[in-house]
Parts: C-alpha cells; structure tokens; sequence
C-alpha cells in the first residue's frame, strides 16, 4: 500500500505505532494487551494508538481472531508494510512538514539499530548478524535486487506469522543506496 496523505505519514512517524505495524505485520492478528506485554507498555497506550491506526485505514479489526463479539482483536490493513515516496509526499498541502517529522524518526530509528547491532549488550538466546557486501549496479538491477530481497523476506513472514510463543520479533534492515563516498555520476571503468 502506498502512502500518499501526509496526515497518514505523520500517524506512522510515531515509533510507538511504527512498532506496532511491525508486531501486526510479522506476529499476525494481536489484541492490546498482547501489543502492550509485546512493546511493554500500558494496555491503553496501545490501546489509543490502535485507534489512532484505525483512523488513518493503517489497521483494522480483525473478527475472525476474535473470542467473542466483545473481544477487539487488530491486523494491519496491509501486511508486508506500506510504501512512502517521501519526494511525492513532499509536493502535497503539509507534505513537507510530515515528511520532515517521518525522516527525522526513522533516522533516529535507524541508528538506534545501529546502535543495537554493534553494542555490547548480547542476548545468548538470540542471533544477531550483520552483512556489509558491495556490489555494482545499474539503477534498474538496484530496483531488481530490492524487490527480490523484499520477496524473499515476505515468504519467511507469511511461513513464521502467528502467535507461536517460542518466536520473538527479528528486525531485518537492510539500506540498498549507492555508496555515500563514491562521485556521483560514477560510471566505472567502462571507458
């Protein structure tokens, strides 16, 4: 699903429904209370941004997961994640601002996980990788790996999602960008 209204940017920025979105998309349908044992936070703060995530079509409730009539049971509106050209999100009324406010969270986002990935806090329980590889590209080849590594990463979402209580949450980012260092317009040695 691609996100065009900058009011539904800013509903995402907040790392709290961000975290959200990702428990929904890798763990399936969740209640409340089981986002906030997840997010470790009150049952009404999720509760309020489910909501909140509502409002915007970014979640809905899901009654086939439900135990009864009363039971309020969410999943995402579009699992395997939302798509945000911030460049054309930027030419709308407000874009620039919500653009702005999303760039700034996911880049404190970012290094925090960076920060996670190379600190010294280690769970034996858990398996950590980090993969640097360098690879020349074209921009349509760039395009094409994207898309297959996001293909690969949707099976083994759809193949794990559920609330199986042995699995925990695995964040795999990755960033495909040509090299920060390299001069722009580098086309190699093909003189």
């Amino acid at each position: 699903m691609a996100i065009h209204d900058p009011q539904v940017l800013r509903a995402i920025a907040h790392p709290v429904r961000t975290r959200i979105l990702t428990e929904l998309d890798a763990g399936g349908s969740l209640r409340a209370a089981d986002l906030a044992a997840r997010l470790d936070i009150p049952a009404n703060q999720a509760s309020f941004h489910l909501r909140q995530l509502a409002k915007y079509g970014l979640v809905e409730e899901d009654p086939e997961a439900a135990r009864d009539k009363r039971d309020r049971v969410w999943r995402p509106t579009s699992p395997g994640g939302y798509d945000v050209d911030v460049a054309d999100l930027e030419r709308e009324p407000g874009g620039a601002a919500a653009a702005r406010v999303f760039m700034r969270t996911s880049a404190a986002f970012v290094h925090h996980v960076v920060d996670e990935a190379y600190g010294e806090r280690r769970d034996p329980d858990t398996h950590r990788s980090s993969t640097q590889q360098a690879v020349r590209l074209t921009k349509d080849e760039a395009a094409e790996l994207a898309d297959e590594v996001a293909a690969l990463l949707a099976r083994w979402t759809e193949r794990t999602r559920g609330r199986d209580g042995s699995r925990r949450t695995y964040l795999f980012h990755s960033m495909l960008l040509p090299h920060p260092d390299a001069p722009a317009g580098d086309a190699g040695d093909e003189a």
